[in-house]
């Protein structure tokens, strides 16, 4: 059987640096969700359903533009960058 996990990209900055990057755990974090693992994705990295709304957005406004489709992209950006660097400095500082 096929795991998700055998075909994951390592992280340049943790394998040169020996630090986690800003993104670590994104990846496993999307695997766990299509396993139906949706609380230990967030668990392992907390801006995944941000992010996928995001991306969501982005591409339904790319098809079919919508009125406010501007100040949600925006709003879900800040919010992701707020929740990555959150959790960045949490799991770097206070692990």
């Amino acid at each position: 059987m096929l795991k998700p996990e055998e075909y994951m990209l390592p992280c340049l900055n943790k394998k040169l640096l020996g630090i986690d990057c800003m993104g670590c755990g994104m990846q496993r974090s999307l695997s766990l969700i299509l396993q139906g693992e949706f609380t230990a994705a967030f668990h392992m990295y907390p801006a995944i359903y941000t992010l996928i709304a995001l991306f969501g957005v982005v591409v339904i406004n790319y098809f079919i533009n919508f009125k406010h489709a501007y100040k949600i992209i925006i709003t879900l950006a800040i919010t992701n960058a707020v929740i990555i660097i959150g959790s960045f400095i949490l799991k770097t500082f206070y692990n």
